[in-house]
């Protein structure tokens, strides 16, 4: 078990810039340059009614949409030498298209998959963490892998999603692995079109490829995800990371080579990353002050959300922010479910998504991660890569666009 750490007053090497405390860091750019643009903005370079070209993306009759799963921006940049690709993309320039996109709050792969699927922040769609608190059974639920039996995905997410409302008009694909076809977490937030599986991206790459050729206008989506599960089992500065990476850009040149000539291809990502040195991950449960009137913990370690017991004060929310102020002073945010709201983190959040956001939301500003150890399994500490806050390294993402070459004889 680590000891907790007394506040700091050094900057935080995570996000220099950022101030101590309030104003909190600005809110991602939904409707403006976010993830929640991407797939709106290329359905619209389609032709497709009812979307707005945000992103200003080139007009096209097919667009191939990679997510690399925990590729932020800054991460490329310090790791470019490994893409010759994307380097070169890079270098060609992007006609105007923003090279970077604001990940949605908190930074990870529910929430940010979320926005991307259906176009909204997560205060309209509802997956306002990796896992959170689901008030009709007053338990804690997760959004990913674990997806609780009693939360029907359509209910938790009742809006229309991109390709349910582009699936008239074109054709919709995704390729991904075979577990995602029918999850919960794709019913909710991607559900709409066909879904090619394939277990390895080169043959993802063919199946893509194939489904591309057969259609005259096409709008497709397609996951790796090899890239964030070597960041969070060796770190996102590991050998293992920079040879996924590696993979990613050989991954996206096959695109380039094997889709119909004249493809838009987007690359981006759903958050980025950075490592957590294990003296800094931290079991906040053992510290009384940091728990106390606290009914539920959730969220993730560099994004907990904190529920109070019914009834509970402004006198017991703000006791609580104190402790965890006095703990850890410029090393986090901490800060009420009303000063997110009202700061647009979430941006505009529905009535029935306000009670699973936590009454005291802590984020990471410093290589720091929280866990409750009475309530996550012990293997939980390993990880090394994380997400979840706000920082730069975690909120940033890459929007990289080019026009595939395409294989000759193939159709444009």
């Amino acid at each position: 078990m680590t000891s907790i750490p007394r506040a700091e007053t050094t900057t935080s090497p995570c996000d220099a810039d950022a101030p101590a405390g309030f104003p909190l860091p600005a809110a991602p750019a939904f409707g403006q340059k976010s993830v929640a643009e991407v797939l709106t903005s290329a359905a619209a370079s389609l032709g497709i009614p009812g979307f707005e070209n945000r992103l200003d993306l080139p007009r096209a009759k097919r667009v191939c949409v990679v997510l690399a799963d925990g590729l932020g921006r800054s991460l490329l940049k310090q790791k470019i030498a490994h893409t010759p690709f994307l380097r070169s993309v890079m270098q060609q320039g992007q006609g105007g298209v923003p090279v970077w996109l604001d990940a949605a709050f908190p930074s990870t792969t529910a929430s940010s998959l979320a926005s991307f699927g259906t176009g909204l922040a997560a205060g309209q769609h509802g997956m306002v963490g990796y896992d959170v608190l689901d008030p009709d059974q007053d338990k804690v639920v997760n959004m990913l892998g674990n997806w609780d039996p009693g939360v029907d995905p359509l209910a938790w997410q009742p809006f229309p999603t991109v390709f349910e409302r582009a699936a008239p008009h074109t054709d919709v694909t995704t390729v991904s692995l075979p577990q995602f076809g029918n999850s919960p977490m794709t019913q909710a937030a991607l559900r709409g079109g066909r879904f090619l599986a394939a277990t390895t991206a080169h043959a993802r790459t063919a199946a893509a490829a194939e489904a591309m050729l057969e259609a005259d206008s096409s709008l497709m989506y397609f996951y790796l995800n090899d890239l964030d599960k070597a960041g969070h089992r060796y770190g996102c500065q590991s050998a293992q990371w920079e040879h996924q990476l590696e993979e990613l850009d050989a991954t996206v040149r096959r695109l380039n080579a094997t889709l119909p000539p004249g493809t838009t291809v987007l690359l981006t990502a759903d958050h980025g990353m950075l490592d957590v040195p294990e003296s800094q991950r931290i079991d906040y449960s053992a510290e009384p002050d940091l728990i106390e009137g606290v009914r539920h913990t959730a969220g993730e370690p560099r994004m907990v959300h904190l529920y109070l017991e019914d009834g509970a004060d402004q006198e017991a929310r703000a006791r609580l922010l104190e402790s965890w102020r006095s703990r850890f002073g410029e090393r986090i945010w901490a800060f009420t479910r009303e000063q997110a709201v009202s700061a647009g983190l979430f941006g505009e959040v529905r009535p029935e998504v306000a009670p699973r956001i936590g009454h005291v939301l802590i984020a990471a500003r410093d290589a720091l991660a929280f866990y409750d150890t009475r309530r996550v399994r012990p293997t939980a500490l390993e990880v090394v890569g994380q997400h979840g806050s706000l920082t730069k390294a975690e909120r940033e993402v890459p929007l990289l666009c080019f026009q595939a070459q395409g294989r000759k004889g193939a159709r444009g």
